[in-house]
């Protein structure tokens, strides 16, 4: 009994270190994500406040659907995990040439969109003069989508592979070079014309065709990857393969939009409640939004992990992968939260001159918020990451189900009668939040167990039977 629990300490032990290698550098990989979109804003700012208005519009807008398309584009790694974990060398070939496929049909339709927001946001209640300012930024961006949905392919495929280093390599590098495309092209350096926010979106599309192009290469010149002639038969459509990611994509992007249409609604009705209420919901979301990235990059390398195992026919191995990653992320976000629970005061002082009494209803509901955000960040941090586990297993359509039924009845609902209809205000909005990211980690996490379940209960009959 000693030597069978030492053993399965041992693979628990492994597995973990396992993890955590892919894991940190994709969690470092979506730090300098979100860096990007933060040097942005803050370089907007220079321009003024109108600017940085226009510019957050519409970086909000872009992210929007990039989020969005990455749902669709990560069922390129779940099923590029399990080929890998089978050995399929051919298969994750031709995984390969579907993803890149779908970045076109994926692109062209959202880069329409993008390029006719006007009357939308006009609709929206927008004022014209910064909308204007905002269709000038997507208008330059917009030439960027593809690429970054094609890099979002390399990023699935080289985590899928256990290469997630070339990811968190290039993406480091493009936090620099995109903020020294946006101070040429702003500010017109090196003889080219300022052209201000337009610049920004400028500066971003070189940068995501430079980190797309990178990626290809490194992927061509290394001579491990080189084995596998991702790009060989690129010109050759498999439907069968293209079909099979489309529809396990499909309800990861629904699913996506739900959790941010979710978002952006309670960001509202913030606004609907006041300045005041609006500016602390904003120091206490972009601080977790932040912390959140490691928790997803945990998530990412437990879809990949489990998709191996079930490649591998390792159905113990896919339970351990599973729990495994929602350890390490339940630790990572307790750590957090008690800095939150400490710290409070210290992270609203980031954003805003606590000493200065004109800041003081601000910053004292954000510390509100923060201890709040400490239940908030735990449930969000396990929920993200058994979805990602559930992935792995190629199941998606339940967790769309889930999310339909939890985020908006339960997580809006719940929210809009304390906040609105109690009158606890963006206190209870939050409250609502946090309700609804509970009863999902709780349901997810049931659904992992109740799958994994189910297969090893399969497992056993047929070796029975046999």
């Amino acid at each position: 009994m000693s030597k069978s629990r030492t053993a399965a300490n041992s693979k628990i032990f492994l597995e973990a270190q396992d993890c955590l290698k892919l894991a940190i550098p994709l969690a470092i990989a979506q730090l300098f994500d979100i860096a990007i979109n933060f040097t942005d804003t803050v370089m907007m700012g220079l321009l003024g406040s109108q600017t940085l208005a226009a510019g957050a519009l519409g970086s909000t807008t872009y992210i929007a659907f990039l989020w969005t398309s990455s749902g669709m584009i990560s069922a390129v790694g779940i099923l590029a995990a399990i080929a890998f974990g089978a050995g399929q060398l051919q298969r994750i070939r031709k995984i390969a040439c579907q993803g890149l496929w779908l970045t076109v049909p994926l692109s062209i339709p959202i880069m329409l969109l993008l390029w006719n927001m006007t009357p939308i946001l006009l609709q929206l209640g927008q004022q014209e003069s910064t909308v204007l300012l905002t269709q000038s930024y997507l208008r330059a961006i917009v030439w960027g989508f593809p690429a970054l949905i094609g890099f979002s392919v390399l990023k699935n495929l080289m985590s899928a592979l256990n290469h997630p280093q070339l990811i968190m390599m290039i993406m480091v590098i493009g936090v620099v070079v995109n903020a020294i495309g946006n101070y040429i092209l702003m500010f017109g350096k090196l003889g080219l014309p300022a052209l201000g926010l337009a610049g920004i979106g400028w500066a971003s599309t070189f940068t995501l065709w430079g980190q797309f192009i990178a990626g290809i290469s490194f992927i061509s010149l290394d001579k491990e990857l080189r084995t596998y002639q991702f790009f060989g038969h690129w010109y050759r459509f498999n439907a069968l393969v293209f079909r099979e990611i489309f529809k396990i994509g499909l309800p990861i992007a629904i699913l996506f939009a739900i959790e941010i249409s979710l978002n952006t609604c309670i960001a509202y009705l913030m606004g609907y409640l006041g300045t005041v209420t609006l500016a602390a919901h904003q120091i206490a979301i972009q601080t977790t939004q932040i912390v959140f990235m490691v928790p997803l990059g945990i998530s990412y390398a437990t879809s990949m992990r489990v998709g191996q195992k079930l490649g591998e026919n390792d159905l113990k191995g896919v339970r351990r992968s599973g729990f495994v990653g929602m350890a390490l992320g339940a630790i990572f976000v307790s750590i957090v939260a008690l800095i939150f629970c400490l710290f409070p005061d210290s992270i609203a002082g980031i954003y805003l001159d606590t000493k200065n009494p004109e800041n003081a209803k601000v910053v004292q509901l954000a510390i509100a918020l923060l201890h709040l955000a400490v239940a908030s960040q735990i449930f969000d941090g396990i929920q993200v990451i058994a979805g990602g586990a559930l992935r792995g297993l190629k199941d998606t359509r339940v967790p769309l189900i889930i999310g339909l039924l939890v985020y908006w009845p339960i997580g809006l609902g719940s929210g809009y009668l304390m906040g609105i209809y109690f009158h606890w205000g963006g206190v209870g909005l939050w409250f609502g939040l946090v309700l609804g990211l509970l009863s999902v980690a709780v349901s997810l996490i049931w659904r992992f167990y109740c799958k994994t379940t189910g297969l090893l209960a399969s497992r056993a009959i047929a070796i029975q039977e046999n």
